[in-house]
């Protein structure tokens, strides 16, 4: 019982990092319809930028969120790039989001080199059922909740999200009353940017980041938004918390080598199932 709850928790806090990358997705993909394969670099770039803060003295609290700030602006430079003029259809943008997702590896490399980082989360443990953890899966699971209720509020009771929400729903509506779709686009790539930085920030006391941890960041996000079907912030915080325990139970009662094979097959299995579904909403009556 102990393992379980152990497995359990740990699950909960990895799934709570997917989920956040998987928001930044839904994100801009309801206000874009563009896919972005950049964001998992997001949270890389995070990552080493609190990493080199805290090095250099700045104090916890302010090193994380100014690397939270460098993720937001790195996703509006992406923004800029991948959808910055006007008519770049979102097949040809999800192309640039994957490029630049290629190039800040050697970014990464140029700045921070190839050698894993990591730096110290909330100090101490917490005991629950008899089981010991790190009290910064605390933390993880707090901030993340915090999120996700600040999106809901975002997109529900606020002008700019009614705004975003427009793009998303009929784009040429919105143009007709004013709104700039271009920049309401910038500005999902921006939210983005921050919400794959926060991730990368609160996992980074948990394991160690590399250059090229944004692949196995970008397929459990992938994975948990396309639970969500791309569009439903909450399905993809239950996609990500699925995927987050089931990967721990599998590296704790078999093989921690399989935990990218788990994020596939759920991957496969929920877009099999999207497909499936598909049809049958296409012959539902007008």
């Amino acid at each position: 019982m102990r393992e379980f709850l152990q497995y359990l928790i740990t699950g909960v806090g990895s799934g709570c990092v997917f989920a956040l990358v998987g928001s930044g997705l839904v994100v801009v993909h309801r206000v874009t319809r563009v896919v972005n394969f950049a964001q998992g670099s997001f949270a890389v770039i995070a990552a080493m930028t609190a990493s080199t803060l805290l090095a250099s003295g700045l104090p916890h609290g302010l090193a994380e969120a100014s690397a939270v700030a460098v993720g937001a602006g790195a996703g509006l430079l992406v923004g800029l790039v991948a959808i910055g003029r006007p008519g770049t259809p979102p097949g040809a943008s999800l192309i640039i989001t994957l490029g630049l997702a290629v190039f800040a590896y050697a970014v990464e490399v140029l700045i921070w080199g190839d050698q894993p980082r990591s730096f110290a989360g909330v100090p101490g443990a917490v005991e629950f059922g008899g089981v010991r953890f790190q009290a910064h899966y605390l933390l993880i699971i707090g901030a993340t909740a915090v999120v996700f209720a600040g999106t809901a509020a975002l997109f529900a009771r606020t002008d700019i999200g009614r705004a975003l929400s427009a793009c998303a729903s009929n784009p040429y509506a919105a143009r007709v009353v004013g709104i700039d779709i271009v920049r309401m686009g910038l500005l999902s790539f921006g939210i983005g940017g921050a919400l794959g930085g926060l991730a990368g920030v609160l996992v980074t006391p948990i394991q160690l980041v590399t250059f090229d941890y944004d692949v196995t960041l970008i397929v459990g996000g992938f994975a948990a938004a396309v639970f969500g079907g791309l569009m439903r912030p909450l399905h993809t915080l239950v996609g990500g918390l699925l995927l987050g325990v089931a990967q721990s139970f599998v590296a704790g009662y078999g093989n921690a080598a399989y935990q990218m094979e788990v994020a596939l097959v759920l991957l496969l299995a929920v877009m099999m199932r999207q497909a499936a579904r598909a049809p049958a909403a296409e012959q539902e009556p007008a």
